[in-house]
């Protein structure tokens, strides 16, 4: 079958009973994209190149080795103008070929590919070698139509082989499978390149190569990358689960063993399924549709739960592996069209849409009822492409509204003077200084596409295939000449099997007669996410005795209690970051009562945890409105469980800010002619936050602002805080204080000093700048219907927790919790477990029951492994209540959800 066949089903049309948009509103949805690129692209080129990437909050490049390390999210940048490479075809599509022809000179004067840096394969891949392969497609037809490239002598091209050159010795394996990092000079053997000592790579590292390597080999005629990039293939499919035919997460390359068993179609795997059918599109081997085939049937069956797609373990793909998902797995939708199964395609869409206007973005993850599990939004596209090929299958204009949507909220929520910056926290609008490169290389892509026309197009899309990059590859590649030189893994007996394989694509009239049918599809979806974040069960008590001494009665200050922990074996550990841990040995109990009673704690100390977990206070914002931030500046602020409540104030509190003398606000304010009617800057230290907040409220101030004065600290590494009051009535406290790290406390310093007159507003989330700006009343809510559904809103805010215990397995068994340090009534809520104290003191001071007590809203739990006990298994026990899981299954579970964030953080898609 020709492979273009396969695509023919996205002309097809499905007329909607919604109400048609006109074409007017169309071109100027269309203008308004080409001015959102242009305003990101011109950032970019003004303020970072040759930097890989723009920082739009601060205007500057981001250049590996001088900014702080962001872990392995900086595997993507190669000192390589990553930005500018990534967005070489969406010049051509927009139309900017001027632009594009100055961009290729700028690329072929500039960029060296043999810089002395590791990098991610997977990543270099995708986004660099996919950016010169598709900008060598688009510089071949502008120069086939005689206008414009005509000097270009396949430049790009050359630079795409001698890049592929370098990322080849990634693939020296025994299985074939690459390395996930390799350097870009040395390779990866001998101690110069720093990398080749990895051991395992997640299944969309090694499986996503295929595009972008088979058609440099069409296009040069070398068949060493086509190879490399079969073999890698065939070793993920012979090592699939032949009872469930899912692969898993992560997978060791040179023993083949899968070393995460949880399968999804969401990060660390996503694109694997998507290269398997594209691979067929673009090179019409029958093997990469069949192996696609037999993938797809599996997921349908175990990891499908319309509209829901939910990771399960591959050896029992009917034990649920989470009850969350990663918003990677956005992209599925758009894959499912291509495959022509829209009906699925439709539910799942609508339900990512509903989240979507929940929360402004889809957050990176997001619980089975829709909370936010990882509140972070780095400006994703794959929900813009899922809907993009919706509206190109079905014709329906409710696509034509979505994508409004999504332009809608980056205008207003993302849209910073120097360009667009990712979403730090999605509940309130806070911001984080990157712009990926994918930013460009795919949303403005994919939203140009959707509300462009034909005619509007510089050349026909339907002659090529998006790699997952969204580069553009010609179909005309499939007719190329090929062979192999490299050995396959592949089996052949009784691969091909026509039960495998759909020869036809539906055609959308005859799936969907009724044009309502879509619509019947989508309006459960949204009164299930409508009626969403029910309050958690209240948590029944454990039937057993009580010890000495009660969790919710403990005071870290209070000598008796230390005493009675000390008989129990549970001792007190001050960490140097501020926080109190409590640590349990059951050795060191004065008798195997108190052992007993220590465990009882130390489990109540969790189970306190937990239920506290329901009533945390969400994060608020600090939103810079005057000139030249208007609004577009949000920062991460932590609240105070004292003075004002911003999540009942409707407008949050505006004023310009003042720094407070003293600095400290531990005495009376001296310059109290100028806090007054102003927000007082305070340095955190020295005193409590509630004796601050009466200082400069005595002075006049209508609100206050805490900055920490632990050097380097910074929202995107710690918890954040809740202030916590004295231990006595903080009744008296009637204006907002909230608390900013050192980093985004700098930036509102930076501000006032260079602009002198800096005015700010104290909210719950981020509000409305046109509101803010019109004189209008600010709405409370920036999410829409949030009029009606504001309380199951607000508990929406963050996931809810189970409330888990653990329990003794041996006498010598070590337990760990970091807890809060304060009264009963001022015991903060907290995360999983029990939250760490952060105390309020220099390094230099001591620690006094009258020393003001932070309380981060992210809790942590250390709990060493006891000798002789035996690894974590990766697969618990389904049918182990979640009531009574242990220590151990807890931190696994927490383990995992690091790796997977850590995993998302790799994998752009």
């Amino acid at each position: 079958m020709p492979p273009v066949l396969f695509i023919l089903m996205l002309l097809g049309a499905l007329f909607s009973s919604g109400q048609a948009m006109s074409r007017e509103e169309k071109l100027k949805l269309r203008n308004q994209v080409v001015e959102m690129f242009d305003h990101a692209y011109q950032n970019y080129m003004d303020h970072a190149y040759p930097a890989d990437e723009l920082m739009p909050l601060t205007c500057r490049g981001r250049v590996r080795g001088l900014e702080p390390s962001r872990g392995d999210v900086d595997d993507a940048l190669g000192k390589f103008s990553l930005t500018l490479i990534d967005t070489l075809d969406t010049l051509v599509l927009l139309n900017k070929t001027t632009e594009f022809e100055a961009a290729v000179r700028r690329v072929l004067s500039d960029v060296r590919l043999d810089n002395d840096i590791v990098v991610s394969v997977f990543e270099t891949n995708i986004r660099v070698l996919g950016g010169l392969l598709g900008g060598h497609s688009m510089a071949v037809m502008l120069k086939e139509r005689g206008q414009h490239m005509q000097w270009y002598q396949d430049e790009l091209l050359h630079m795409a082989k001698d890049l592929g050159l370098r990322l080849l010795p990634a693939f020296n394996t025994s299985s074939g499978l690459p390395y996930p990092r390799v350097n870009l000079k040395y390779g990866v053997r001998g101690p110069e390149t720093r990398t080749g000592t990895e051991t395992d790579t997640c299944t969309a590292c090694a499986g996503t190569i295929i595009l972008e390597f088979a058609a440099l080999s069409r296009f040069t005629g070398d068949p060493v990358f086509e190879a490399h990039a079969r073999r890698a293939l065939d070793f993920l499919w012979e090592k699939r689960q032949r009872n469930s035919n899912l692969v898993g997460t992560t997978i060791n390359i040179h023993s083949g063993e899968w070393v995460r068993r949880d399968s999804g179609v969401g990060a660390g795997i996503d694109s694997y399924y998507e290269y398997l059918l594209k691979a067929y599109v673009l090179l019409g081997d029958d093997q990469f549709l069949q192996r696609f085939n037999i993938h797809y049937a599996s997921i349908m069956k175990y990891i499908s739960q319309p509209p829901l797609l939910l990771d399960v373990h591959i050896h029992k793909p009917l034990l649920p592996a989470r009850t969350w998902m990663d918003s990677l797995l956005a992209f599925f939708p758009g894959l499912q069209v291509l495959k022509g199964d829209i009906r699925p395609a439709i539910e799942t869409h609508e339900m990512l849409y509903q989240v979507t206007k929940k929360h402004n973005f889809l957050p990176e993850a997001f619980t089975t009822d829709f909370r936010v599990h990882w509140a972070q939004h780095p400006l994703r596209p794959e929900f813009a492409e899922s809907t993009y090929f919706l509206y190109k299958a079905t014709g329906d204009p409710y696509y034509l509204e979505a994508g409004r949507t999504i332009l809608d909220n980056l205008n207003r929520f993302a849209r910073v003077p120097c360009g667009f910056a990712a979403m730090k926290d999605v509940r309130t609008g806070s911001h984080e200084d990157r712009m990926d490169s994918f930013f460009l290389a795919e949303m403005f892509k994919y939203l140009f596409l959707l509300f462009a026309d034909t005619e509007d197009l510089p050349f026909d899309v339907e002659d090529y295939i998006f790699t997952t990059e969204a580069h553009l590859l010609p179909l005309s590649l499939s007719t190329a000449p090929h062979s192999s030189s490299i050995p396959s893994n592949r089996t052949t007996e009784g691969e091909l099997d026509d039960s495998n394989f759909d020869w036809t694509c539906p055609n959308t009239r005859l799936l969907f007669p009724d044009p309502a049918f879509p619509r019947n599809l989508r309006e459960p979806i949204r009164s299930a996410v409508d009626k969403s974040c029910p309050r958690p069960a209240v948590y029944r008590e454990p039937g057993m005795g009580r010890p000495p001494l009660r969790a919710q009665d403990f005071m870290a200050n209070n000598p008796e209690h230390l005493e009675l922990l000390r008989r129990m074996g549970v001792s007190l550990i001050h960490l140097k970051d501020g926080r109190v841990q409590l640590v349990q040995h059951a050795t060191q109990a004065v008798s195997a009562v108190a052992a007993e009673d220590g465990v009882r704690f130390m489990q109540e100390m969790m189970e306190l945890s937990s239920q506290q977990q329901k009533e945390q206070l969400p994060p608020r914002a600090i939103q810079i409105v005057s000139h030249p931030f208007f609004g577009r500046v949000v920062l991460t602020a932590g609240p105070a469980q004292f003075g004002t409540d911003l999540s009942k104030s409707t407008t949050g509190v505006r004023g310009f800010v003042t720094v407070a003398e003293p600095y400290s606000g531990c005495s009376e304010i001296t310059n109290a002619d100028y806090i007054q009617g102003h927000i007082a800057l305070l340095q955190r230290g020295q005193c409590m936050f509630a004796e601050k907040a009466r200082h400069i409220q005595k002075a006049g101030a209508i609100g206050g602002i805490v900055i920490d004065d632990n050097e380097g600290s910074s929202s995107d590494t710690a918890p954040l805080f809740q202030m916590a009051g004295d231990g006595r009535s903080t009744d008296d406290i009637t204006l907002p204080l909230l608390f900013l790290f050192h980093k985004e406390g700098n930036i509102l310093l930076e501000a006032l000093k260079e602009y002198r007159e800096v005015e700010v507003l104290l909210s719950d989330k981020a509000r409305d700048r046109a509101a803010i700006f019109k004189g209008k009343p600010l709405p409370g809510s920036l999410i829409e219907g949030s009029v009606d559904v504001q309380d199951a809103e607000e508990d929406c805010l963050t996931e809810s927790t189970t409330p888990t215990s653990f329990e003794p397995t041996t006498q010598s068994q070590i337990s760990t919790v970091e807890l809060d340090e304060s009264s009963p009534e001022d015991v903060p809520p907290s995360g999983e477990e029990v939250t760490p104290v952060e105390e309020d003191t220099s390094p230099a001071e001591e620690v006094s029951p009258q020393e003001e007590v932070a309380h981060p809203t992210k809790a942590e739990t250390d709990v060493p492994q006891p000798k002789g006990e035996k690894d974590l298994k990766e697969e618990p026990n389904g049918d182990t209540d979640s009531s009574s899981q242990s220590v151990d299954e807890l931190l696994a579970d927490w383990r995992e959800d690091l790796e997977a964030f850590q995993q998302m953080e790799k994998d752009e898609l």
